[in-house]
């Protein structure tokens, strides 16, 4: 056999064995990892706005939007406190909720890795793989994350600060089959039922999804804690509220590229500060969220 013939059969050799290697790591941690719990913070870090985001992947289940599901959480967590809008006071972030394949969910909240291979970095798994198995990074990379072909549902959260419009943290989960026990009472399990997501199986799995990401959120503290305090800003609104006429985004600047704060929903009020840049108005919603839109985009 000729060198070149040696080295073709041992390469081949190796990646048969990364592929057996990997496949049985992920089967191993399949079996032993544990179910997802909620997090919890010593404090609340402020009130929370929920509002859906333009990857509404929720409906395609049968299901409505996962507000009451995050408040729940936001509450038993201790992490946040759901806004009470009768204060009239804005609250200090809007968390934006996606949901739907994970390639929608990944390119909106700008993930960079499959919900497998999160998986496998968690549980410390990734590296033993990659550290005793030739290619192992390139395996990865050729398996899809090994995830397959099996249905994965995939949620994303975006923490914004209301005051400039700046994305503050983001979390992903993808859940293949939710690991989460229903039918509790109180906290999150109350939460889901509330939202009908606790009787179905693409429910269920889209509940453990939010649970994740709402739990990444959770591990950004810091920066979230040093955002500023929204205060609704010092230019005097206009007394003539406006409406949106279509679906569209509120952008931080007064431009069509700018970057989206936050979906605006057809008949959604606003409140116009006063300023104007071209075809763009300054507005403020009833969270406090404060951005641009298009003139095109009111009535």
């Amino acid at each position: 056999m000729t060198n070149i013939a040696a080295r073709r059969a041992a390469l081949a050799a190796a990646t048969t064995l990364a592929v057996l290697a990997l496949g049985s790591a992920s089967t191993a941690y399949a079996a032993k990892a544990p179910p997802v719990t909620l997090a919890h913070c010593e404090a609340s870090m402020g009130t929370i706005a929920i509002v859906d985001g333009d990857v509404a992947g929720w409906t395609k289940y049968n299901l409505g939007s996962p507000r009451e599901l995050i408040n729940a959480m936001a509450t038993e967590s201790g992490c946040f406190t759901p806004i009470n809008a009768a204060t009239g006071q804005p609250a200090r972030f809007l968390v934006t909720a996606i949901a739907g394949e994970q390639e929608d969910v990944d390119r909106t909240i700008g993930a960079v890795q499959t919900a497998a291979v999160e998986g496998l970095v968690r549980s410390g798994a990734a590296a033993q793989v990659l550290g005793r198995v030739p290619m192992g990074g390139a395996m990865l990379g050729m398996l899809g994350g090994l995830g397959g072909k099996k249905k994965t549902i995939a949620a994303g959260l975006r923490v914004v600060s209301p005051s400039n419009g700046m994305t503050l943290a983001t979390g992903t989960g993808s859940v293949t089959k939710s690991t989460l026990t229903f039918g509790g009472v109180g906290g999150w399990a109350s939460g889901a039922a509330a939202a009908g997501y606790g009787s179905s199986k693409d429910g269920q799995s889209l509940t453990e999804a939010f649970m994740i990401a709402f739990n990444r959120l959770a591990a950004q503290q810091g920066a979230m804690s040093a955002a500023p305090q929204a205060s609704g800003g010092s230019t005097a609104p206009s007394a003539k509220l406006a409406t949106v006429a279509v679906d569209t985004q509120m952008r931080a600047t007064p431009a069509a590229n700018g970057a989206v704060v936050r979906a605006l929903r057809a008949s959604t009020t606003l409140t116009p500060t006063g300023r104007r840049e071209g075809l763009f108005v300054e507005v403020t919603d009833s969270f406090g969220t404060r951005g641009w839109v298009s003139v095109e985009n009111l009535r």
